[in-house]
């Protein structure tokens, strides 16, 4: 199935997420037997996105990464499935857990068979979800591409929405102490400046690239003591 844009309604509360999720399950479903409610796995997933403990992870963000999405969907093999994953790919997640994109992965294969999709459909959402543990999708893997840099497209914000992103991050650990993540967050900042690329999809390596690394650069910088 051909992908279709999906610049719908971009508000960061539950009415126009619905509606997206429902234009994207349209597209992806191989039936056309309305046999379930459609907006049920949608639902849950946007309590799940709007739990207390979230402070970046939340629907803000899962609205930020299906734009983006919509930016690179042309890279896409399937632009429609790489939506699907993005809703699912921080469904799970509790910061002091290194499990969450496995727990997603797995509520994903037992949500998506009653929405009509397909096994293989279904294995390919699940893929794309477990991708998120490292960002670094194969040559030639233009789902994980485009999920995974619409994921980072944070990274190359304008310096005051970096900013906020950074301080979210910190309120989502606000039980570790100041030296120890200011110590873990130096890690991966350094994890990924030493990464040869941060995207890999065309528009990304243009235009998110050089701002993501003086971001990360300036955030590193004021870590350290």
């Amino acid at each position: 199935m051909a992908p279709t844009a999906d610049h719908g309604d971009t508000d960061h509360g539950g009415t126009g997420l619905r509606a997206r999720w429902l234009k994207t399950l349209l597209r992806v479903r191989n039936t056309d037997e309305c046999v379930f409610d459609p907006y049920r796995i949608a639902d849950n997933l946007l309590e799940r996105w709007a739990e207390p403990q979230r402070r970046y992870h939340t629907t803000a963000h899962l609205t930020a990464v299906l734009d983006h999405i919509g930016v690179l969907e042309d890279h896409a093999d399937d632009a429609d499935i790489v939506r699907i994953a993005a809703w699912f790919h921080d469904a799970v997640y509790l910061p002091d857990r290194s499990t969450n994109e496995e727990r997603s992965a797995r509520l994903a294969e037992r949500a998506l068979p009653e929405a009509g999709l397909t096994s293989a459909q279904i294995a390919e959402v699940t893929r794309l979800v477990r991708l998120t543990v490292s960002h670094d999708p194969a040559d030639g893997d233009h789902n994980g591409e485009v999920l995974c840099d619409a994921d980072l497209a944070v990274l190359a914000s304008e310096p005051a929405a970096y900013a906020a992103y950074a301080a979210a991050v910190r309120e989502e650990y606000g039980f570790v102490p100041d030296e120890a993540f200011r110590a873990g967050r130096a890690a991966v900042l350094h994890q990924l400046l030493a990464l040869p690329k941060l995207f890999r999809t065309p528009h990304g390596a243009a235009h998110w690239e050089a701002p993501a690394r003086e971001n990360l650069t300036t955030e590193l910088a004021l870590l350290t003591p």
